[in-house]
Formats: C-alpha cells, sequence, structure tokens
C-alpha cells in the first residue's frame, strides 16, 4: 500500500513558491498580501489561523490578521470587508468559517470580492468552477487533486466516490473530478446501502467528519483512499477511516491512502498560498 505524503508534497510546493515570489517581488515592488478575518477565539480557528500566517511568512507572502470579537455584528464584518475589497495592496481576502450564529455566512462570503477569494467560496467563483477554468477553487478540493496528480494515481475513467456534500469540499471536489473525466457519485448523510456505493469507488474520497466511519468490508479492493475528516478522539488526531481495531484491514485491502495528519491538511495550506499568488498575479499584471 501506497502512502500518499501530502506533507512532502506541500514542502515542494511551498520552495517552488518562495522562489516565484522573490521574483515577482523584485519585478513588481511588493509582495502577494493575504488578509484574514477571524472572529471568536475558538481555539481550532486560531491554530489554523496561525498555521496560514506561518506559512505565508516562510515563503514570503505577507498576511495580516483583523481579530474581531465573537459578538461582532454582520454589519460590521461586512463594512471591513468592502474596506479590503477596495485595498490595492491587499490580494487575497480569507473568512475564517465557520463564523457565529448569529452571523448569515452566506452573505458575508458573498461581500469579499470574488476576484480576492482566495478560499473560492464566492457565488461567482462556484459558477466558473462549473464552467471554465477561470475560478479560484477551493483549498481543499485543490489540494486533493493535486496530491493524486503528483503520485501519477490515475483519474480518467475512474468512478469516484465522494462522501460529503459541503460547498468547501464534496461538492466542488466532485465537480474537479468531474473535469478530470471520472464518473462521480456523492454519498451523503441520507444515502441509502452507502456499503454498497462505496465497494464501487476506485477513488473513495471522505469527508465527513465522522470518525470510524468506514470499514475494510465498505472498501473496493485495490481502491484509492482520501481521508478529509480531522477529529480528536481521545486527544488524538484522526481521520474519517480511523478505526483502532479495523485500521489495519483498510490499509491492508486500499492500493493508497493519506494519512491523518499528514495528508490532506498540509495539501489544503499549499493550495491556499498557491491561490494568494496567482490572484496577485492576475490583478498585478492586470495594473501594470
Amino acid at each position: 500500500m501506497k502512502i500518499l505524503n501530502g506533507a512532502t508534497l506541500a514542502k515542494k510546493i511551498k520552495s517552488v513558491l518562495a522562489i516565484e515570489i522573490e521574483y515577482l517581488v523584485k519585478k513588481y515592488g511588493r509582495a502577494p498580501k493575504l488578509h484574514i478575518i477571524l472572529v471568536g477565539e475558538d481555539p481550532a480557528n486560531v491554530s489554523y489561523v496561525k498555521n496560514k500566517q506561518k506559512s505565508c511568512n516562510e515563503i514570503g507572502i505577507l498576511c495580516d490578521l483583523s481579530l474581531f470579537s465573537y459578538s461582532t455584528s454582520q454589519d460590521e464584518l461586512i463594512t471591513m470587508i468592502d474596506k479590503l475589497n477596495h485595498t490595492p495592496e491587499v490580494d487575497g481576502i480569507l473568512v475564517q468559517l465557520p463564523l457565529p450564529k448569529h452571523i448569515d455566512q452566506n452573505a458575508v462570503l458573498q461581500s469579499v470580492d470574488y476576484k480576492k477569494d482566495v478560499d473560492g467560496l464566492h457565488p461567482m467563483n462556484v459558477g466558473l468552477l462549473n464552467i471554465s477554468n477561470d475560478a479560484i477553487v477551493p483549498c481543499t478540493p485543490k489540494g486533493i487533486l493535486s496530491l493524486l496528480k503528483a503520485e501519477d494515481i490515475s483519474i480518467t475513467g475512474k468512478h469516484c466516490v465522494v462522501i460529503g456534500r459541503s460547498n468547501l469540499v464534496g461538492k466542488p471536489m466532485a465537480q474537479l473530478m468531474l473535469r478530470e473525466n471520472a464518473s462521480v457519485t456523492v454519498c451523503h448523510s441520507k444515502t441509502r446501502d452507502l456499503s454498497y456505493l462505496t465497494r464501487q469507488g476506485e477513488i473513495l474520497i471522505i469527508a465527513i467528519g465522522h470518525p470510524k466511519l468506514l470499514n475494510a468490508e465498505m472498501l473496493k479492493e485495490g481502491a484509492v483512499v482520501v481521508d478529509v475528516g480531522i477529529n480528536n478522539v481521545d486527544g488524538k488526531l484522526v481521520g474519517d477511516i480511523y478505526n483502532s481495531i479495523d485500521v489495519t484491514n483498510i490499509e491492508k485491502k486500499a492500493a493508497a491512502i493519506t494519512p491523518v495528519p499528514g495528508g490532506v491538511g498540509p495539501m489544503t495550506i499549499a493550495s491556499l498560498l498557491e491561490n494568494v499568488v496567482e490572484v496577485y498575479k492576475k490583478r498585478i499584471v492586470n495594473s501594470d
């Protein structure tokens, strides 16, 4: 069985980006700039943001953070976003999700200039993903596709089963795999006979957020398994296929699998950095 090491590939991507950014700064006189908005002090969100800031700093991307209290109003948030939309030196805007329940997440995401939407969640980018190659692609699906391609895993003609239908992972992942000429089945919490469908998957992408979702009997022999889940079980980070009894059997049956941690997570960050550089280049070339 092959381990799909996202951490190793992410490190290579960051090295290449660092060289490119150094060249771009010399040519255009400024570095790419990301602005992150964080509402509240949820420990997981704070940790995610720190990792993003650290990764930006490592390769030469400027990264600012606006920290809002949990009680911040939706109008305050949108006013800040509008200011960033009209700030020329800000290339990318990232609103850390989830937002507090009193804030309409869709309204906030729609207020971001879609050309600065480095998470690829604005309706314009969602639409562009369906009809063209000009979309800003959500980071996790983009990272997964990059990892599969880097490992020379054939996609064309394969049956890809995606478990999860979130706007962040499941739906854009399905769309990307369709663009790569896979046949795609999307499963979710209302799917009947899930195990029947998972056994058809030559490429199985699990993004549901529940540990111990999959056992070896639900897996097709020789399948490629991409585990997007991040779950805390007894203080340990595990994926959606975590099962202390059955994980060995799953690994024996799969042809390739992503580890948790060290699989999809690092690729998500690497793809965010790629998106920031891409939007920077589009904006700075257009204004050159």
